[in-house]
């Protein structure tokens, strides 16, 4: 499985053997950044929007976080216990994947 974003404002689940588009998911504008688990059971996303969407990959359901701007880039941590966002808010903000609340708050980027 592989997951596209794009200004379409469309999450695409593919099977890149067959080219087949499987699933899609929405944001309400551009999607810049998306990342498998870990565990690959969920996938997040980050979109210009300002939103962190965590979607459910068995179930569909989504719980969004946010920024202040525009969501650059997601990521989660090695062992699917943190997800990292980062905004043109010149901020990386840290939550748990499992329930959206924010453990954390990086500043120091001078620019998006």
């Amino acid at each position: 499985m592989l997951a596209s974003g794009s200004c379409d404002w469309k999450v695409c689940l593919w099977n890149p053997l067959t080219g087949e588009k499987k699933r899609s998911f929405g944001h309400f504008d551009n999607v810049t950044s998306v990342c498998f688990s870990p565990d690959g059971k969920s996938l997040a996303s980050g979109s210009w929007d300002k939103t962190v969407c965590l979607w459910n990959l068995l179930t569909g359901e989504d719980l969004e976080v946010g920024h202040t701007d525009y969501v650059t880039s997601v990521c989660f941590s090695p062992d699917g216990q943190m997800l990292a966002s980062g905004s043109k808010d010149k901020t990386v903000r840290l939550f748990n994947p499992s329930t959206g609340e924010q453990n954390g708050f990086l500043r120091g980027h001078t620019d998006w």
